[in-house]
């Protein structure tokens, strides 16, 4: 098996794995139902009881991986409904892509679920990946007779999040993503074939036009991206958002608390895809304690809990699953309080890397101007791409990097980039929340990709990547109106992805927004920003030169988001 069919059959692995199977210890009482879609075609339905089925809330969630792939456990005061998602698994009719068809379905199931004989009325929904992202995008319509969700580890904006993050294809995900839902309907094809001969057609059009091919056919954020993700809320529904900063899908949860805040939304960021630190639950516990207060009316005080909180790494990405991890909380997102420091890419040599440069990232920008230049070429994934190196871990990867950590660090790929360190830190920072870069940059081909890692440089030099940005070239400009702007400035760039704009040899201002960092840079570590070659992950074009424009009083520079009780200025000595 090729290095890629290996890391995509563990990205499967694990994430059909992912979620707690219903217990067998109560004996479950299971039936199947076919409901029949207002065109005609039949989705199967899987309703799970663990005592005598009788009207109880029921919690629902609409799955394209088939059967048994319900990912949250209740307990005996629930029943559970599964739907598989037309097109997959054992249901009919074509799959497409979480978009308008599948969104329609969401309703007239819940319609016809609050009127079954197992239902009192009171629905609950709960989503994970691509049964949380279905969910997302069905928001702009009313959701009858639902009291709470639980959403985890799915994306916002699907083309934003997690197939064309940055405008840059990410393979290995869209791979995953037709791998997961095909494997499924592959194994339940019989079935489907025995309905309806035909279907197998359908299914193939379907998985075809979606995953690994959608940002094929559609590399620009056009209206079929737009009718899969966020358009709006419709409803008044108290959800619970749980992720964790490495998770690959880690933008939406942050993104869709903003938007359902007001409805009472919490964002509990504790682990997803990537596992949870040990010691900790995955945010079952509060999953639990959220459907039991927001549908079964228990007051067990979860609506007080506060609306953010955060396990924060301490360093290493590796540690933090060991249970290495710090903790802070907040009453919205971004923590109220946070600033948001100018890092300035300094040409002078910093002395603590094995780059191309060698520069700094100053409190002030420096008088001298430079330009400094890189080959990007494919970088190596499990150093440079966090997001999707994570979500292999617990399939193995994790124990590699235990017995060779170079493969998760960056000071091998940091060899072939641009590098720009701060002096050791004089005292704890921690930081939380998105970062822009902004790199004046010019590249030798019409289209290229920018990857900056952000990383926690230790003691003894080793390089641990935290989190990363993604852009490419062809994409400018930035939507103003959508940016998250703190003091004046741009603190999260909103990337307009409607239209590709290559360039040659011009140099352009770039905002690259990096997806948000949490983490507490000890005293003595040091922050460190790579420019390297995109990720194997995420292959766009021909290896190209990119020259980036440093110092002067428009030189690049990073703006870093720091915790309200942390000094990233006095930490640095200023």
């Amino acid at each position: 098996m090729s290095v890629l069919g290996s890391f995509v059959a563990l990205v499967c692995g694990l994430l059909l794995a992912v979620g707690p199977r219903t217990a067998d210890a109560a004996a479950p009482v299971v039936v199947q139902q076919r409901f029949t879609a207002s065109d005609g075609v039949e989705l199967q339905t899987t309703l799970t009881s663990q005592g005598p089925l009788e009207p109880r809330p029921t919690v629902v969630e609409f799955s394209p991986y088939g059967r048994d792939s319900q990912t949250l456990e209740v307990g005996p005061e629930y029943n559970f409904l599964l739907v598989q998602i037309r097109g997959t698994g054992d249901s009919d009719g074509r799959f497409d892509a979480l978009g308008p068809r599948s969104q329609r379905d969401v309703v007239e199931v819940l319609e016809w679920a609050c009127e079954q004989p197992f239902s009192d009325g009171r629905l609950a929904l709960n989503g994970f990946s691509a049964s949380a992202i279905v969910l997302y995008n069905s928001w702009h319509q009313h959701l009858p007779c639902v009291e709470a969700a639980v959403l985890r580890s799915g994306t916002f904006e699907l083309y934003r999040d997690l197939l064309v993050p940055g405008g840059i294809t990410n393979l290995l995900p869209g791979a995953g993503v037709l791998a997961l839902i095909g494997a499924p309907a592959l194994v339940q094809g019989p079935d489907r074939l025995a309905r309806d001969p035909a279907s197998s057609l359908d299914t193939l059009a379907g998985l075809f036009s979606s995953g690994l091919n959608a940002g094929l056919l559609h590399p620009t954020l056009d209206a079929w991206w737009r009718e899969r993700g966020w358009r709006g809320d419709a409803n008044d529904v108290p959800v619970l958002m749980v992720n964790g900063f490495f998770d690959v899908e880690s933008r939406g949860a942050f993104q869709a608390f903003q938007a359902l805040e007001e409805d009472g939304a919490h964002l509990l960021m504790a682990g997803g895809h990537d596992g949870a630190p040990v010691g900790t639950d995955n945010g079952v516990g509060e999953a639990t304690a959220w459907l039991d207060h927001f549908v079964r009316g228990v007051d067990n005080g979860v609506e007080q809990h506060p609306k953010v909180q955060l396990l924060l790494s301490n360093g290493d990405r590796e540690d933090y699953l060991d249970g290495d991890f710090s903790t802070a909380s907040g009453a919205s997102w971004p923590i109220p309080g946070t600033t948001w420091t100018p890092l300035a890419l300094d040409p002078a040599r910093s002395g603590s890397a094995r780059s191309l440069n060698d520069g700094s990232l100053s409190l002030s920008r420096p008088a001298r101007t430079a330009r400094q230049s890189y080959l990007s070429v494919p970088s190596v994934p499990t150093m440079t791409d966090v997001p999707n190196a994570a979500i292999v871990g617990q399939m193995g990867l994790n124990a590699l990097f235990d017995a060779v950590p170079a493969l998760s660090e960056m000071n091998v790929a940091e060899a072939l980039g641009l590098t720009f360190t701060t002096p050791a830190l004089q005292e704890d920072v921690v930081a939380a929340g998105p970062l822009s870069l902004e790199l004046p940059l010019s590249v030798t081909t019409p289209e290229a990709g920018i990857w900056a890692v952000l990383s926690d440089v230790a003691p003894d030099g080793t390089s641990h990547p935290l989190t990363v940005g993604r852009l490419s070239t062809a994409y400018p400009d930035v939507d103003a109106s959508r940016s998250l702007v703190r003091d004046g400035e741009v603190v999260q760039p909103y990337g307009d992805f409607s239209t590709r704009s290559p360039a040659v040899l011009k140099e352009r201002r770039y905002r690259v927004e990096l997806w948000p960092v949490g983490n507490r840079f000890r005293a003595g570590h040091r922050i460190r920003l790579q420019l390297v070659g995109v990720s194997a992950a995420s292959p766009l074009s021909l290896p190209s030169l990119n020259t980036v424009r440093v110092g002067g009083l428009d030189g690049a520079r990073l703006l870093f988001p720091v915790l309200p009780g942390s000094d990233l200025v006095g930490a640095l000595g200023g």
